[in-house]
């Protein structure tokens, strides 16, 4: 396996949702500030209005001043409708860039969440809900580097099904599917929460077990018999084959799925010459009997 790096394409949208809640925040004060400025100039320029007002009943005989102080309140009435006006046109602006800006918000955070789901999809199996080889590399690297950082172990479990070709073969795929499923679902129950089982490909697995001795591994194997898949309301039993193997100093991760591969290989290997041997033996005792009558 080679490791690829898999980045979370929303992180760009992430990033942008986080400027446009900043800029909202910013929208708000300026709007509080506008708002407090308006009051205190609508204040200011009522104090005014009323001043000049108290100034023409306080000379009520003098036309000159009366003009002069009619034409200054005028003015100010007329400077209050501006600025009255120009305050609820950049309010109106205001929430209009409120709204474009929650708006973006909400696509920018869709877009983040899709890119979440696409980032999931991307590193499961579709069809048995593990994780996928491409999340297998990352995670191997990570554990063998925490491996190295605390002294600590990890073992790694290769696993495939027995037979699986003549499963698909003899019952259909749907059925051999339906096994790929079940082991899937009774590797996930076996392994403890700081494990990771994934499917590599076609009917093999891997199994990374950190902090995990051979007792432990033991333990998790027997979890996983007996199999049996359903084949017309008949149970069908099928069986798994595995190899281990713990991670060695300097080790790349490689190095480590080839020395598990090989002891699967070697397991698979071996059970076969058991097998053999054991239908020769049986072969052998049948005839033993026979022969020893006619003599």
């Amino acid at each position: 396996m080679s490791t690829n790096q898999v980045e979370l394409s929303g992180t760009g949208a992430e990033q942008r949702t986080q400027v446009i809640r900043r800029d909202l925040q910013t929208l708000g004060r300026h709007d509080w500030g506008l708002w407090v400025l308006a009051l205190v100039i609508i204040l200011s320029l009522t104090a005014a209005v009323a001043s000049l007002s108290t100034s023409v009943i306080s000379e009520p005989n003098d036309p000159f001043y009366e003009f002069h102080i009619s034409q200054s309140v005028r003015g100010l009435v007329g400077l209050v409708l501006v600025f009255s006006v120009y305050t609820l046109y950049q309010q109106v602006q205001l929430r209009r860039t409120r709204v474009r800006l929650a708006e973006q918000v909400e696509i920018s955070a869709q877009q983040h969440i899709r890119a979440e789901e696409l980032l999931k999809l991307a590193m499961l199996d579709p069809l048995t809900g593990l994780h996928n080889r491409r999340y297998a590399q990352d995670r191997l690297a990570t554990e063998i580097s925490r491996a190295q950082r605390f002294k600590s172990s990890l073992t790694v479990l290769m696993l495939d099904l027995d037979d699986f070709k003549r499963i698909n073969d003899h019952y259909g795929h749907p059925t051999g599917d339906s096994a790929l499923k079940i082991f899937a679902e009774r590797l996930s129950t076996a392994i403890r929460g700081s494990d990771l089982a994934v499917r590599i490909g076609g009917d093999e697995f891997v199994v990374l077990l950190p902090e995990c001795n051979l007792g432990q591994v033991q333990v998790v194997l027997g979890r996983l018999s007996p199999l049996a898949i359903e084949v017309e309301g008949k149970q069908v039993p099928f069986e798994f084959s595995v190899g281990w193997t713990e991670y060695r100093e300097g080790e790349t991760p490689e190095e480590l799925l080839r020395r598990a591969d090989d002891s699967l290989y070697a397991e698979k290997k071996a059970r076969k010459t058991r097998c053999i041997l054991s239908r020769t033996r049986a072969a052998h005792e049948e005839i033993s009997p026979h022969h020893s009558t006619k003599m």
